[in-house]
């Protein structure tokens, strides 16, 4: 059963786009959310992200370009490579503009996904409500957490585990390290305790002896 919802997509198409063909982007984003490299980058991140997307407490100021970013952030994905970002960021302004969408539409989009490289909130409108969004499996039950954690590294399975765990470690620290992991308050409250235990606990287990 297919994680990503046509209709959905075709909804939010027809809102905001006066053109083009919402079936066959659709179906070119379930192809590439498909690959099978793909543990976690997947249509079920996506869909996991919309639900997000979908609580009341969620108030962008562009609602249909922050789903839009949310459908298209992860599209590119190769854990080799250093540009899926501006890539997915590149396919989601072309697929809109080709549409007919608007400039300022394409344009804030594309900053939105390219707001999930480095996470920064001040890089684009609505980027706090994008990276939140994201990060949100951080603070989810620890089962859950575990899967996420397992599905990263079977994407890495070309790295030897001491430069996997070492590479990891910098990343999990860094988010340790902020004051804050999550930026808008409806998020902050809801998840921020239990990441940080999360990411606490995964340091621990990065940290133990090799076998």
């Amino acid at each position: 059963m297919n994680a990503l919802d046509p209709n959905r997509w075709d909804a939010l198409w027809r809102r905001h786009l006066p053109s083009g063909s919402p079936t066959a982007i659709f179906w070119q984003l379930q192809a590439l959310y498909d690959e099978p490299i793909r543990r976690y980058h997947n249509g079920q991140h996506i869909a996991d992200c919309l639900r997000e997307f979908d609580c009341p407490s969620v108030k962008p100021a562009d609602p249909g370009a922050l789903e839009f970013a949310i459908w298209f952030h992860d599209a590119i994905y190769d854990s080799r490579a250093n540009d899926n970002e501006e890539r997915s960021a590149a396919l989601a302004s072309a697929c809109i503009t080709d549409a007919g969408g608007s400039p300022d539409l394409a344009g804030c989009v594309h900053g939105l996904v390219l707001a999930t490289k480095t996470h920064d909130s001040n890089c684009a409108a609505d980027a706090t409500w994008m990276i939140d969004i994201d990060l949100s499996i951080f603070g989810r039950s620890d089962v859950e957490f575990d899967a996420y954690e397992s599905a990263i590294r079977a994407e890495y399975a070309w790295v030897a585990e001491p430069a996997f765990r070492e590479g990891r470690g910098r990343i999990v620290e860094a988010f340790l390290a902020r004051p804050q992991i999550f930026v808008t308050t409806p998020f902050r409250s809801k998840y921020e305790i239990v990441a940080r235990a999360n990411l606490l606990r995964s340091i621990e287990k990065l940290k133990l002896p090799l076998p």
